[in-house]
């Protein structure tokens, strides 16, 4: 059964790389297991489960209902050039602000197709006019779109704090140093082989990359409204204690009533803004989650769960380096490394005692060696995007990006396991 558990795990990521329906694939591949194990109904129970979850489907649904509404009333977009606006003063620190800054925007909005698409449109050409070759400037904002393993919402760190029992603020507390040193390392590198390439500086603008954002005048109260939740969050945590501490559904919900206020949008439309996320996170946020859970019982059912946890046993480091690697390289070959992060975190992350690491540290390992195998992938969603505004092929972002975020996921494995 072992044998057919890994025939068939095998052939599920295949089918995701290849581009079929990723919920479909883990939730079929779970039920055959379970066929196979003589367990059907675990299947559908863990599958169940997940669309009831209390801790995970109002944070995930909240945090995209937000988003919505921040893109509707406008207010991501001054926020974004806002500090795109800054950035450009300081053309000696172009390469590695434009990572940081796309980094850190990505933390407030944590899809990394619609933090591309927004910052993309503002820093890549800002870049090359800058004299940044295209590919360069692509790479630097793509570099960038992994910040969201920081957010709240994210839908790995709410599963992570549920599995150890702690609050979702205490989870990113724990690997957020790593993650900023990890990015800063990364910024660096590519700073460095933009000089290498002799790519940071001297090209000169095509006529057919579009220059925007020069008229945009930023609202710097609207620019501030995407980033209330959190700093409420962080505020509130047990670490910081300046505010009263509260839930991420009822910050992201401060955030939209405060955003109505100052923007005063319609709020007909801005109400179903706000519920149309809601819906999209329980489609594809939830549904994605619950499809993995499906799958994760699935290789429970048949023994393979416990023949991996058994071969990481003797080895802590060979548990290390698949927390690390291991969604990272699914990460880059699929341009999602979500289905293979939320198989691992729910498979053996729970077993991370009979390792030596914690729940939160290993589980958070997998979430971010994925989102860093996300951001040298040439077929990632965020990738496409920036590459086709940078007017480059998406191969061009990865032979750039290999190195950073490979580095950087060896930083974040040496410094949190």
């Amino acid at each position: 059964m072992v044998i057919a558990g890994l025939i068939i795990v095998v052939a599920t990521f295949a089918a995701i790389i290849k581009k079929f329906e990723t919920r479909l694939v883990l939730f079929l591949s779970g039920i055959l297991m379970c066929v196979i194990g003589g367990d059907i109904s675990a299947g559908t129970a863990a599958f169940v489960k997940e669309f009831t979850n209390a801790g995970l489907v109002p944070t995930i649904c909240t945090v995209l209902g937000f988003s919505y509404v921040m893109e509707y009333t406008g207010c991501s977009n001054h926020m974004v050039y806002c500090i795109s606006s800054l950035l450009k003063k300081f053309t000696f620190i172009i390469i590695p602000g434009a990572v940081l800054v796309t980094f850190f925007i990505n933390i407030a909005l944590p899809s990394a197709a619609g933090c591309a698409a927004a910052v993309g449109a503002l820093l890549i050409p800002a870049l090359i006019r800058s004299g940044v070759h295209p590919a360069m400037a692509g790479s630097a904002v793509f570099l960038g779109t992994w910040g969201s393993v920081m957010s709240p919402g994210l839908m790995f760190n709410p599963q992570v704090a549920e599995l150890a029992g702690v609050d979702i603020m205490t989870v990113i507390g724990t690997f957020s140093l790593q993650t900023i040193i990890a990015a800063v390392v990364a910024a660096l590198i590519l700073t460095g082989i933009s000089i290498i390439r002799k790519e940071n500086k001297g090209y000169v603008a095509d006529n057919a990359i579009e220059e925007t954002g020069d008229d945009f005048k930023v609202n710097y109260l609207y620019a501030i409204v995407p980033v209330i939740p959190l700093v409420l969050l962080v505020t509130g945590s047990k670490q910081v204690a300046l505010t009263p501490e509260i839930t991420v559904p009822v910050a992201m919900l401060i955030g939209t009533a405060i955003g109505c206020v100052v923007v005063r949008p319609n709020v007909k439309e801005a109400t179903k803004k706000f519920f149309r996320g809601t819906g999209d996170g329980m489609c594809d946020v939830v549904g994605l989650i619950a499809a993995a859970a499906c799958f994760t019982a699935g290789m429970k059912a048949i023994g393979l769960t416990d023949a991996l946890i058994d071969a990481m046993k003797s080895s802590q480091q060979i548990a290390q380096v698949a927390a690390a690697y291991g969604p990272f390289v699914i990460g880059v070959l699929s341009g999602s490394g979500n289905a293979a992060a939320l198989a691992f975190n729910g498979a053996v992350t729970p077993h991370a005692a009979d390792f030596g690491y914690g729940i939160v540290e290993l589980g958070s390992m997998a979430q971010i060696g994925a989102g860093l195998g996300r951001c040298m992938s040439p077929v990632a969603g965020a990738g496409i995007i920036i590459a086709k505004m940078a007017g480059v092929a998406p191969m061009e972002l990865t032979k750039r990006n290999a190195l950073p975020t490979i580095v950087a996921a060896l930083v974040v494995m040496l410094t949190l396991l």
